[in-house]
């Protein structure tokens, strides 16, 4: 892939219905920040999802993806579930990168509660609560992997 000298990063994904949140982390693997939030008008229509991060994969030099995968509070694999594993293969295929797939229940209320607490009006939280949603999904994964 590159060199040993090279910057790595990684990024981090919320897949949801219309959007998906997009974080990426510092070249130090050590925090992970926001990028963006790709918006699309139907659900199954992911060509231009993937060709964006596609884009942001090569202008961040990512060289893995960590996506958030919705088990339900059960830990069972519900509908969204199923569509973000074969988002997960799509996105496999199409980038050549390995996609690790991340525990990302209660990441959508954790997200919700950091802006709360940040003092973000109710009515902007929704614009940023999956790029959040994918920070804290990527910042966990990053501290897993620093304590293994």
């Amino acid at each position: 892939m590159t060199d040993a000298g090279a910057i790595m990063r990684i990024m981090g994904l919320d897949f949801g219905s219309k959007t998906v949140g997009v974080a990426v982390s510092d070249s130090l693997l050590v925090t992970a920040q926001g990028v963006e939030i790709i918006r699309r008008k139907e659900e199954n229509k992911l060509r231009q999802t993937l060709a964006r991060i596609e884009e942001l994969i090569v202008e961040y030099e990512v060289e893995e993806i960590v996506l958030g995968l919705p088990k339900n509070m059960n830990a069972t694999e519900g509908v969204r579930a199923e569509l973000t594993l074969e988002f997960k293969d799509k996105l496999e295929r199409r980038t050549g990168l390995p996609v690790h797939m991340w525990d990302e229940r209660l990441t959508t209320v954790a997200a919700d509660k950091t802006m709360m607490e940040a003092g973000v009006r109710r009515e902007n939280r929704k614009k940023y609560v999956d790029m959040i949603a994918a920070t804290l999904i990527l910042q966990g994964y990053l501290d897993r992997r620093g304590v293994e």
